[in-house]
């Protein structure tokens, strides 16, 4: 192979020596030691990463690749041209007789911090893997900045995304020593200099991706594992991953980068997944609207349904609480309680209205008991039973339920007709959102009734993929609004939106759990989905909490705005009190602009812990910045003060600020100074004199 030599106009493959290659972008580089089949990282030297392997588990043992006793660049760097830029692949192969052959397959582009790799392993046609370790290594050094002493002593920190939103997860950011394991992505991070490495899984059709850090002593890892294969409690599994079979057995596709802002590090690892594979499109607006399930829960009824479009459509929708001329108007669970009469009556009124009516599935969860086994389900003609598509172990045991819900096997056929069956009533009613709901049992792993379907990301990507065709424009006849609710974090390519959360009411306290899933998660809005979904705004009361007070209220609709958003209120209007906020807040329309821009907020800083940040802000064309300020303490009042250039404005410039809520102006110079009261939030444009 050639050995020396600029493959592309600006990545360079070569040979340092008979064991040493390299592979550059003036950026980035990997180097690759085939004396004892490692690899390593850096880039601008100020991270370095080494001692990397591979590894897999086959029959019984793990295998690295610094057991192979030969290691190799197989074939001629390749030339690449593709979403990612120009680039070079380069594939490195460790061979040992006895063994299964692996390949590592290195992927570097012009320009770019960041590589990709793809570890296969290749052996015989029987051959089956259920974990593959695509990168190990504890020898990851990020160059430690002095910071801006906003943290005192600048600590490296870990960040643990969570595998989904279910049961009040929180991401966690916290400085070593510390173990954790994180799901499909992570970082390490120095919040004070904002210095990172990112690093996570691109591609997820086939396995679960976790990824293990270990350290006993602060700045220091004592063990870095990102591996295919991860089940656990977190993933919400009680059986083993499933095998994967075949004579080659690939891993992931896997994203690692070093930024020197994480949170552009975070921002490139979405860019790199929509990449990989692009989300599902959505040519309208910010869907506004309402839903049901904050307002009456199991007591949902035909009069709370139609008074609520009615209320909206009458007073205030003429304020502009309106996106693209409309509003949503949505039934969640127990919208079988309405009978067949009503519903049809119902969605006759919302569209009277000029409102768009949306429903909600579980399309995954089944919540009978064994008494209910034997029913028919629907559009199967009889067929099936519900007993006969829930999902099993290999002995055949249904799999044991989450929050009360039996997983329903996605690959089964009698479940591809009852999504045939329910699709076709939804489209004919004239619905026009779907909320889909608990769909991390559609993800457990268990023994699938279609056997070339061997894992629960794979028989989970199956079903979606097959809801989100018969959901298609093409299918539906007219564009039809998909939102997950507790819901994997990946796949993500059959939705426009995703909740962010698990469920969020009024209070403050809930409030503060929503923005905790904002701070570390704000990056997946408009790059794996369309939109975040920050869940129903409730502005006054929820059904099951006492009602909020005026700034709780106000700080709910804040954070709802900041998301990038669906903006699905959550009242019951009939309550005067929530009509008159209504009414009050909704018709700001310099506040309902920032939400009709679907753009999500960045938070300012990092490293609380499992806690929120509580300043976030955008760039907007012909604004400075927007700022959003927030006062998590639901009983003493705060003064926050937010460095502009940490901001990144100009710390010596003057700039006119507006409070949008208020409606007030004023100037500020180097820093804001924001007096908030008890639970109160605060939204302002800055603007350049």
């Amino acid at each position: 192979m050639t050995m020396n030599g600029s493959i592309s106009a600006k990545v360079r493959f070569a040979a340092d020596s008979d064991t040493q290659l390299r592979l550059e972008n003036g950026l980035a580089q990997l180097t690759f030691d085939l004396a004892v089949g490692e690899f390593a990282f850096s880039c601008r030297g100020a991270c370095s990463w080494s001692g990397i392997h591979s590894a897999f588990r086959w029959q019984g043992r793990e295998y690295h690749t610094g057991m192979y006793e030969s290691h190799q660049a197989y074939g001629e760097p390749k030339e690449l041209n593709d979403r990612f830029g120009q680039g070079v692949q380069v594939v490195v192969r460790h061979e040992k007789p006895g063994l299964p052959e692996v390949e590592q397959h290195f992927y570097l582009y012009e320009q770019q911090p960041f590589f990709l790799i793809r570890v296969v392993v290749v052996g015989e046609d029987d051959m089956k893997l259920n974990r593959i370790a695509v990168m190990k290594s504890a020898k990851l050094e990020i160059e430690k900045d002095s910071g801006n002493g906003l943290f005192g002593e600048d600590q490296l920190h870990a960040l643990r995304i969570p595998y989904d939103n279910d049961k009040w997860v929180r991401y966690i950011a916290k400085a070593l020593p510390w173990e954790t394991e994180s799901y499909e992505a992570a970082a390490l991070f120095y919040p004070g200099s904002r210095q990172g490495f990112v690093t996570g899984s691109v591609s997820h059709d086939v396995w679960k991706t976790g990824i293990r850090i270990r350290s006993e002593q602060p700045d220091k890892l004592d063990d870095f594992e990102l591996y295919a294969g991860a089940t656990s409690e977190m993933t919400r599994d009680t059986q083993p991953h499933g095998y994967v079979h075949g004579p080659r057995v690939a891993s992931p596709l896997v994203f690692a980068g070093y930024y020197d802002d994480y949170r552009e590090g975070l921002e490139a690892y979405g860019r790199a997944n929509a990449a990989v594979e692009p989300p599902l499109k959505w040519e309208g607006g910010v869907p506004f609207g309402w839903n049901s399930w904050s307002a009456a829960m199991s007591t949902l009824d035909y009069e709370l349904y139609v008074s609520t479009s009615d209320f909206l459509k009458r007073e205030v929708q003429p304020l502009g609480f309106e996106s693209d001329g409309a509003l949503y108007i949505n039934f969640d669970a127990f919208w079988d309680r309405l009978t067949a009469e009503e519903m049809a009556d119902a969605l006759r009124r919302v569209r009277a209205n000029g409102h768009k009516p949306g429903t909600y599935w579980t399309p995954f969860a089944f919540w009978g008991g064994p008494e209910q086994f034997g029913r028919e389900v629907e559009g199967t003609d009889g067929k099936y039973t519900y007993g006969e598509i829930l999902l099993r172990d290999a002995e055949g045991e249904i799999v044991a339920d989450i929050a009360g819900g039996l997983a329903i096997d996605p690959t089964h056929p009698g479940a591809l007709r009852r999504i045939d069956w329910f699709t076709e009533k939804v489209i004919r009613e004239g619905f026009e959102y779907i909320k889909l709901d608990f769909m991390a049992h559609g993800a457990l792993e268990g023994k699938h009734d279609d056997p070339a379907i061997t894992t629960g990301i794979a028989a989970y990507r199956h079903g979606l993929s097959y809801l989100a065709a018969k959901l298609s424009p093409e299918a539906a006849g007219r564009p039809f609004f998909i939102n997950l609710s507790i819901a994997p974090l990946f796949p993500y390519a059959f939705a426009h939106s995703r909740r962010i959360s698990c469920d969020v009411f009024g209070q403050i306290g809930d409030t503060e759990y929503l923005l905790n899933s904002l701070t570390y998660g704000w990056w997946m809005n408009d790059s794996l989905y369309r939109f975040n979904d920050p869940d129903h705004t409730v502005l006054y009361k929820s059904f099951n909490q006492e009602a909020t007070g005026y700034q709780e209220g106000r700080s709910r609709l804040t954070a709802a705005t900041l998301a990038g958003t669906l903006l699905l209120l959550g009242d019951d209007f009939r309550k005067e009190a929530a009509a008159e906020r209504a009414r009050a807040w909704l018709g700001n329309r310099a506040v309902m602009d920032v939400a009709r821009m679907g753009r999500t907020f960045r938070p300012l800083e990092w490293g609380f812990g499992d806690r929120a940040a509580d300043v976030f802000v955008l760039e907007a064309p012909g604004v400075a910045l927007y700022i959003a300020v927030f006062n998590f303490d639901g009983k003493s009042a705060a003064r926050k003060t937010v460095s502009l250039a940490r901001a990144g404005l100009d710390p010596n410039a003057r700039y006119q600020m507006v409070d949008l809520w208020e409606g007030t102006e004023q100037e500020t110079v180097g820093e804001l100074v924001v007096d908030l009261e008890p639970a109160e939030a605060k939204l302002f444009k800055l603007s350049g004199r």
